[in-house]
């Protein structure tokens, strides 16, 4: 995961020189925000993929002697299908229309957004080196 926290880490840092140059030079306080909003969503990745290259082993594309056959195989894990993310999807668009219709239809959206989120949080134990065959 270094190739993509060294390409993140760039980033970041592009987005602080060209912010750092726009707020010098233009005084426009959107293009300003949108700058720094943009660095620090990008740092944030960054921030997670340098964590997750020190705490997980080293992948084959990590490595610069690795062979190609090193990399074949089963490597991720994905979990089953889950209707968690639909209905939190649901659940968020109702709350946001109810901030404009109406506080019925957002309490609607709270009662649908709830267990989508209970859905992500509590899937089962599921980890990463814990699949089965």
């Amino acid at each position: 995961m270094k190739a993509e926290a060294w390409l993140f880490t760039g980033v970041a840092v592009f987005f602080a020189a060209t912010g750092g140059v726009y707020a010098a030079f233009a005084p426009d306080p959107a293009g300003i925000a949108a700058l720094m909003v943009s660095l620090l969503m990008s740092a944030l990745i960054a921030c997670y993929l340098w964590r997750q290259s020190f705490r997980s082993a080293p992948r084959p594309e990590d490595e610069g002697e690795a062979e190609v056959s090193v990399g074949g195989g089963r490597r991720f894990f994905f979990p089953a299908r889950s209707y968690a993310p639909v209905v939190a999807a649901a659940g968020t668009a109702l709350v946001g229309l109810g901030l404009v219709q109406g506080l019925w239809l957002a309490l609607i959206g709270v009662g649908v957004l709830v267990p989508g989120v209970f859905g992500f949080v509590f899937r089962g134990g599921e980890r990463i080196g814990e699949q089965g065959g």
